[in-house]
């Protein structure tokens, strides 16, 4: 067992510059989703369309395949279209696709705080029902603070994004080099390889 971590580290010590690419590009899309949160949004946006068009593609066909071996297809065939027709809808109007999307988080934040604000009236003081109401007002500001002005919560869903890709981009950069530093020692018997 210790020989295959020993191997394992030599191989991720040789290929440290791989983790070294995956983070420069995670800190460069971090920066771009905050010099670009506009053009972050929207690309998310353009990848679940095309994810959402070749899922409903894939429905239909599994519709017509069902429909041919004699099982239910309806729902199906309804998922696969509808599938399709937000998929195109949502290449045609990206913007209302972030809208939306936005007014989705903001729903949610809504629901959950209320929910936590009852749940807290339930709960014994001594059980933490000041942090469930703190939570649910939290959430709830957040919900008001999104359904009011939904494009300034795009923005920052996109700097969100952006924060973590920075952090993550930049923890893999440190642990690349400090890879790099064991590249030339090779437990005895492991061969060259790449990730």
């Amino acid at each position: 067992m210790q020989d295959r971590h020993e191997a394992m580290n030599a191989i991720l010590a040789q290929n440290w510059w791989a983790l070294a690419l995956r983070g420069a590009m995670a800190v460069l899309f971090g920066i771009l989703a905050f010099v670009l949160p506009g053009a972050t949004i929207l690309s998310l946006v353009l990848i679940f369309a095309a994810f959402s068009l070749v899922d409903g593609i894939f429905g239909i066909i599994a519709a017509i395949r069902g429909a041919r071996a004699g099982v239910r297809w309806g729902l199906l065939l309804i998922h696969g279209i509808a599938g399709v027709v937000i998929g195109i809808a949502a290449f045609v109007w990206p913007g209302i696709t972030v809208f939306a999307f936005v007014l989705l988080i903001a729903a949610w934040a809504l629901i959950s705080g209320v929910t936590m604000l009852v749940s807290a009236v339930k709960l014994k003081t001594s059980h933490g029902r000041g942090w469930l109401i703190l939570g649910g007002i939290a959430s709830l500001l957040y919900g008001i603070l999104l359904a009011v002005s939904p494009m300034v919560g795009a923005i920052v869903l996109a700097w969100w994004l952006g924060a973590y890709a920075i952090v993550f981009g930049i923890t893999l950069l440190v642990l690349a080099f400090r890879l790099k530093r064991h590249a030339g020692h090779r437990p005895a018997g492991t061969a060259r390889s790449g990730i």
